[in-house]
């Protein structure tokens, strides 16, 4: 393993820019898939079940791969990690855009997912590194740059579309990038403090218990997040009359809202601390849930759906601050055991909230995560620990 000495404030700040640039990689990289997504399914002749099932490789190539990569950040060192899983991701976007079958789609995409998931746990174990050297929040930050990410490569990927060229050009185009800022970065990123004991090598390092807490209220804020992304489209077409050209307002309106929280974030958490940050985003977040369902105009909604994305812009970049400063032989194992179950509440929340919503109506099965927020919220005290 690789073994860093001392940094100077320079090598900090270069370290810290690096760190930007992989989490801007991994935003890219992902918005340029979901642009590729009607195209594949137009390509391939997919139903909308085939597709679904189709896109459910992406996510269980992440979590699958989320332990495995807290074992190797903690063997290898997050600097070896990170661009070897950047590179994979920079060779999956062509490979996507020319897989010939169903199967093929799905392998690759599990192979993509894979990559994203063990680049999102290296970069956040480098992220932790990079603020605990630097002695002030950085993580929220680093999370604005990614949500930035996901504009840029949407708006790139519209941008090359519309041009006429080939999709295969413009996935090759978007990988020259990425891998660009592979190789640009990579010198400044930090290798590992020091090389693990010998005695916590083993490939299963256990996380400490409180890694399982947190990763639940990561599970929350991640599920929070997934209902913004499937269903605020539907709330607004079905329960509010926005027509379907319009109805993308609302993931629109929330993204905003989170990526300026985001970008605000070092600030507001340097000046009031992690557990108000989590108490009065998990408030904030509540509030607009319950006001976006429970009042029956779509001006309401849209506000409500801001007010989301600002509560909860911030949660999740305190709480990977917090599993980097638990105790335990492995920062890397806590932060991939803390993003495996956030992520799965991406997975499983927005189809549990199908099924609520069938059972009951979409806004109580919206308003019902008003409750699990509320929960966050009163948990807050634990990332002071």
């Amino acid at each position: 393993m690789e073994v860093a000495a001392p940094l100077s404030a320079g090598d900090r700040a270069r370290a810290a820019l690096a760190t930007r640039g992989f989490f801007l990689l991994v935003g890219v990289g992902a918005s340029t898939w979901a642009a590729m997504v009607p195209l594949a399914k137009a390509r391939l002749a997919l139903d909308e079940a085939q597709l679904g099932l189709t896109l459910v490789c992406i996510g269980i190539g992440s979590v699958v791969a989320m332990p495995i990569a807290g074992f190797l950040t903690h063997r290898y060192g997050n600097r070896r990690i990170m661009v070897l899983s950047g590179l994979a991701v920079c060779a999956a976007l062509p490979l996507l855009a020319i897989a010939p079958s169903i199967v093929a789609l799905g392998a690759t995409l599990a192979l993509f997912g894979g990559a994203l998931g063990v680049l999102d746990v290296a970069m956040n174990a480098h992220a932790v590194e990079v603020e605990r050297l630097d002695g002030r929040p950085l993580m929220s930050g680093f999370h604005g740059v990614y949500s930035v990410g996901g504009l840029v490569g949407s708006a790139a990927m519209i941008g090359l579309l519309g041009t006429g060229a080939p999709l295969l050009a413009c996935a090759a185009a978007v990988a020259v990038v990425l891998l660009a800022i592979v190789a640009t970065q990579r010198p400044r990123l930090i290798a590992s403090l020091a090389p693990p004991a010998a005695s916590t090598r083993a490939l299963f390092v256990r996380p400490p218990a409180i890694a399982f807490l947190v990763g639940g209220l990561c599970f929350v804020v991640f599920l929070a997040e997934g209902a913004m992304l499937d269903w605020s489209a539907e709330f607004l077409r079905a329960e509010r009359g926005i027509s379907i050209a319009r109805a993308s307002v609302g993931y629109a309106a929330f993204s905003v809202a989170m990526a300026t929280g985001r970008l605000l974030g070092d600030r507001i958490t340097a000046a009031l601390g992690p557990v108000a940050v989590v108490r009065y985003g998990g408030l904030v977040a509540a509030a607009g849930f319950v006001l976006a369902t429970a009042l029956p105009w779509p001006a309401t909604s849209l506000i409500g759906f801001v007010l989301v994305g600002l509560g909860a812009s911030n949660i999740v970049p305190v709480l990977f601050s917090a599993a980097g400063r638990m105790s335990g032989p492995s920062v890397g194992m806590s932060l991939a055991t803390v993003t495996a179950l956030g992520y799965a509440g991406i997975l499983a929340g927005p189809a549990a909230i199908g099924f609520v919503a069938h059972a009951t109506t979409l806004p109580l099965a919206l308003g019902a995560i008003a409750a699990l927020l509320l929960g966050v919220a009163i948990c807050a005290p634990i990332v002071g620990r």
